[in-house]
């Protein structure tokens, strides 16, 4: 027999559940402070209800300097267990250039995938680099239909 809970959590330096998202500006804000911080690669995935207000974020997964080992199982499986209605992707470039990877492209495109499949819509995939600078792929049409 398994039982699930969902715990939440505080800690700093991230905005407060609940906390409106209204655009990619607003989402690499939000989570800028945090990742300024890290000498390594951090994929955070954030939880939105159905009218895209943060329900909570979920650490995916902790890299090294230039790469970070993520897998769809790992980004839906709290969106799955907590309701939620779609996900913003955000991670971190420790080298500070925004500019994503064909890595990052890959992910994406797997986690539109995904989502698509588990009725999670994948609504941006934001890469945070230095100097308040990020790239979004939504805000560049780079998040389109698999």
């Amino acid at each position: 027999m398994f039982e699930l809970r969902v715990v939440r959590e505080r800690r700093a330096g991230y905005p407060a559940p609940r906390s409106p998202l209204r655009d990619s500006a607003t989402v690499a804000a939000a989570f800028r402070e945090h990742c300024a911080s890290l000498d390594r690669e951090q994929f955070i995935v954030v939880l939105l209800d159905s009218k895209n207000k943060m329900l909570g974020f979920n650490v995916v997964s902790t890299g090294t300097l230039n790469a970070s080992l993520v897998h769809p199982r790992e980004v839906f499986k709290a969106a799955i267990v907590t309701n939620t209605a779609a996900i913003i992707a955000i991670h971190n470039h420790p080298s500070g250039d925004p500019t994503p990877s064909a890595e990052d492209h890959a992910i994406t495109r797997r986690l539109v995938s995904a989502g698509q499949l588990l009725g999670i819509q994948l609504l941006d995939h934001i890469v945070l680099g230095d100097d308040g600078r990020y790239f979004s792929f939504a805000d560049n049409d780079q998040l389109g239909e698999v």
